[in-house]
């Protein structure tokens, strides 16, 4: 590389820094749960309560799921070492695709890597320039980047507008669109809010058009048995499309899938680039999701104590003079608005042993900096009741409480 552009990027790194917008990695020595072992260096050990995990239902290092997993690559290797139509697809594979489908009520499902590679790869298959896709403006980056991909005709309605996602239908349909695909988050991940479809899917039906829901931040906790958005709001079966993930409340490892009708799961298949072209799932990882599937199903106790400790921390925030997002679900952001003074009450925290971070620009808009907690069945109540007191803490500390 040239010495002229490296020094351009030292400049972009050096604005990023001096903007407070700088984003920190710190090194777990534990497994994923309701608290865990940091450290900053190879000698400072800290325990530290975790609420910025996406472990909902404290699955990340079960021990049912640990198991699982040794006996698969005990009796299915470690890796494929090729994508799944040369000769990456074994009987693990094809069982959770079918469990997946059967949970959410779909004809058939497909792996992925990740669920940023099925919402990569779920549009640019299914629709040409001669149709409409008609999608959230808060939708997660990786739908955003999906569309990007796909030739079909982009509109785009403010969040959770239905009168703006009307008209974006009406323009669709005028500009002579074959096929329209409204295209939503289930659960918009930086503000806990859910996307409204019953009235996203009413409008489907009246205008014709698909409804595709990604619902990883809902899938295993929200709804019966953790069926997600969709089924807490009694529309799955107006829901043609689900995308989901294994790395959040099934388990927290790696993986995505989507769900739906069996032609549009067979021509994914057949022509889903992140699919054809990425290695398939290791056999510990997908022998792990069918057990995680049976523990969601049966899991009302998990599910139970995630919504009794989010009440729990939702008041107690409120209570400490905070400023929360309104909702019902685990994800729950303290609003600050600055991106500096968020990561200052982020390091008070951390110094009093909560790990919950700072989030900020490019992740949310400008001047909307926020802590975003996250509550997991794996928190007790002694360990929201000291993270309460660190954050009160942390604000008065931060200057962000009198």
């Amino acid at each position: 590389m040239t010495t002229e552009y490296l020094s351009h990027v030292n400049q972009i790194l050096e604005e990023i820094q001096s903007a407070g917008l700088w984003k920190t990695e710190r090194s777990m020595l534990s497994a994923q749960a309701g608290s865990v072992t940091v450290t900053d260096d190879e000698s400072a050990h800290k325990e530290i309560i975790n609420l910025c995990a996406n472990n909902y239902l404290g699955l990340a290092n079960n021990p049912r799921l640990i198991e699982s997993a040794k006996q698969a690559m005990d009796s299915h290797g470690y890796g494929m070492a090729s994508v799944r139509f040369i000769c990456g697809t074994q009987d693990l594979h094809r069982q959770l695709e079918t469990a997946i489908a059967e949970f959410l009520g779909k004809d058939d499902s497909i792996l992925f890597a990740a669920c940023f590679d099925a919402n990569g790869g779920v549009f640019e298959p299914l629709l040409t320039a001669e149709d409409a896709i008609v999608s959230d403006s808060l939708n997660h980056a990786s739908i955003i980047d999906g569309i990007r991909l796909c030739k079909a005709k982009r509109y785009r309605y403010k969040n959770s507008d239905m009168q703006d996602l009307e008209t974006q239908l009406k323009a669709a349909r005028d500009d002579g669109a074959r096929f329209i695909m409204i295209a939503t988050d289930g659960v918009f991940s930086m503000d806990g809010y859910l996307a409204n479809l019953k009235d996203v899917t009413t409008l489907a039906t009246q205008y014709n058009a698909m409804v595709m829901v990604d619902d990883c931040h809902s899938t295993g906790f929200m709804g019966p048995e953790g069926r997600g958005t969709a089924a807490h709001l009694g529309v799955e079966d107006k829901v043609d499309i689900i995308t989901g993930t294994l790395g959040k409340a099934l388990g927290g490892a790696i993986g995505g899938f989507i769900s739906g009708a069996q032609p549009v799961i067979d021509l994914l298949r057949q022509r889903a680039r992140p699919y054809l072209f990425s290695n398939s799932l290791p056999p510990a990882v997908v022998a792990a999701g069918i057990e995680a599937l049976h523990l969601v199903k049966n899991g009302d106790h998990l599910r139970e104590q995630l919504f009794d400790n989010a009440r729990f921390w939702r008041d107690g925030l409120t209570h400490t003079g905070f400023e929360l997002l309104p909702g019902e679900h685990p994800i729950i952001p303290v609003m600050l608005g600055d991106a500096k003074l968020a990561q200052s009450i982020s390091r008070h925290l951390y110094d009093q042993g909560v790990y919950a971070s700072g989030f900020f620009y490019p992740v949310v808009p400008q001047g909307a900096a926020r802590i975003r907690t996250q509550m997991s069945a794996a928190h007790s109540r002694e360990d929201l009741e000291r993270a309460l007191e660190a954050f009160e803490k942390a604000g008065k500390l931060s200057g962000a409480l009198a």
